[in-house]
């Protein structure tokens, strides 16, 4: 039986609950407010607090410019870039982190396309779903125009991108695409895509494949290299080459909990890169941090080799030590998992090894937050116009879930706010609710759909008030 004892008892039996004294959650707590939007911004990790005070302090006010070296600033992209391989199940020197998803995006979309104009020019097209977030859409339509090429956007449903492939069929479809370009988790709805299936699908088909990790990296496994079809936690075979991603972009403000505007991050397959490196390509924002040699100050440009070349400018020092204080919350993950760091080889993907067990614990506890929010909402909540959008399969599913309203989801988000719960709203009519295992507990599930029943049964929603736009929603 579903009661708020057995939320606390859930909570008291939890591996993982020691991690959320890693928050400065306690003036949440003490304030009653219950954060479910850990998928929008990360809460603020206590050692960021004193990580910046000290990068601040001494690192920039004693160092000052001689802390590129005393501190090594000059390599904080990549050895966070390196933790957060980690989570996504690449190799060390494989993933750099840098300016925003929206820039990486171009950076990496342009090098799948240069590759395909090398290789079959006669693929024209870049496939991705209308319901992608759209500034990914907005980056690829940008440079399907300046390339004449056609940007196909398919429908949400589960099989559009096998259908747009011409997955199982003989009759050609799917031999014009050039690139697929999706978002591993819905940023509206919460569904996941089967990576492995997709990528491999698309590859048969001659294509080349960039995931968008931003609503998965740090909430559910990923694994670029390829992962078989088994559920969340099974075990899982030899990875095969075809089932490889080639690109992948993410950020780092919401479950790495790097803060507002965070760095993000791009990662590219070895075997581009090795190609890149002996053709010496340049990715399209050739900045001086991403040459050979930014310091010999020469007036030509000689890309450097491996991920460094999708650097471009300045690294900003204070959002990356802000950023690997985030990636560290989950790294902490091994102490609570058994895991050992010690035995897993940081030289290549580590595929099966500690990362993923602390990851798979964290999956599972995702997976029976959403499934009890769904049950507590579906059965208490009843009759009152909420339908339920996100996936009830959990292998389909993100770390969130999202309710739709037909007139009122803004107005309800809002007046949940106003009692202390803190969702968000997407348009049109999405009520969305994130859940981040590290900090997030069975309670708040508990107590977050208690306000939830108290805002639909009073009516107080359609209060004026709660209808008046912000300027973020």
């Amino acid at each position: 039986m579903l009661t708020r004892d057995a939320c606390l008892a859930r909570d008291a039996a939890d591996p993982l609950a020691p991690l959320r004294a890693q928050f400065a959650i306690e003036p949440l707590d003490a304030g009653g407010v219950i954060y479910l939007d850990g998928n929008s911004l990360g809460v603020l990790p206590k050692a960021t607090i004193d990580r910046l005070r000290h990068v601040v302090e001494h690192e920039w006010g004693v160092g000052l410019i001689r802390s590129w070296n005393s501190a090594d600033w000059i390599t904080l992209s990549q050895r966070v870039g390196d933790k957060i391989a980690r989570l996504v199940g690449v190799g060390s020197g494989e993933l750099i982190v840098a300016d925003s998803t929206s820039v990486n995006l171009y950076k990496v979309l342009s090098a799948a396309i240069a590759i395909v104009a090398a290789d079959r020019p006669e693929r024209r097209r870049i496939v991705s779903e209308r319901a992608n977030f759209p500034t990914d859409l907005y980056i690829a339509d940008t440079l399907a125009r300046a390339h004449d090429l056609e940007l196909t956007l398919v429908g949400d449903d589960e099989d559009a991108i096998d259908r747009e492939l011409g997955t199982g069929s003989k009759d050609g479809r799917g031999e014009d695409i050039a690139i697929v370009m999706l978002t591993h988790v819905n940023y509206r709805t919460g569904r996941r895509h089967r990576m492995t299936d997709v990528t491999r699908a698309a590859h048969e088909a001659g294509a080349l494949v960039i995931w968008d990790l931003s609503h998965s990296a740090g909430a559910v496994p990923v694994r670029l290299y390829g992962e078989g079809d088994a559920p969340d936690g099974a075990g899982r075979g030899d990875p095969r080459d075809e089932d490889a991603a080639d690109f992948a972009i993410g950020c780092g403000y919401k479950y790495l909990n790097g803060g507002p505007g965070a760095p993000a991050f791009a990662w590219v397959h070895p075997r581009h890169l090795a190609r890149m490196d002996r053709e010496a390509w340049r990715q399209p924002l050739a900045g001086w941090m991403g040459h050979a040699a930014p310091f010999a100050f020469t007036p030509e440009y000689q890309p450097a080799n491996g991920i460094a070349r999708f650097l471009c400018g300045t690294p900003p020092i204070l959002s990356l030590a802000a950023l690997e204080c985030g990636v560290d919350t989950l790294l902490a993950a091994d102490d609570r998992t058994g895991s050992d760091r010690a035995t897993s080889d940081r030289s290549g993907p580590d595929r099966d090894g500690p990362d993923r067990d602390r990851l798979n614990a964290l999956r599972q506890k995702s997976i029976a937050l959403t499934d009890l929010f769904i049950a507590l909402v579906e059965s208490r909540c009843a009759g009152h116009g909420l339908t339920l959008v996100t996936p009830r399969d959990v292998d389909r599913r993100g770390s969130q879930v999202s309710f739709a309203h037909a007139t009122g989801g803004y107005a309800i988000v809002q007046a949940l706010i106003a009692r202390g719960v803190i969702g968000d709203f997407r348009a049109p009519d999405i009520l969305r609710f994130g859940f981040t295992p590290l900090y997030t507990r069975f309670v708040d599930v508990w107590d977050a759909v208690d306000r939830l029943v108290q805002v639909l049964t009073s009516g107080e929603w359609r209060e004026p008030r709660f209808s008046v736009r912000a300027a973020v929603t």
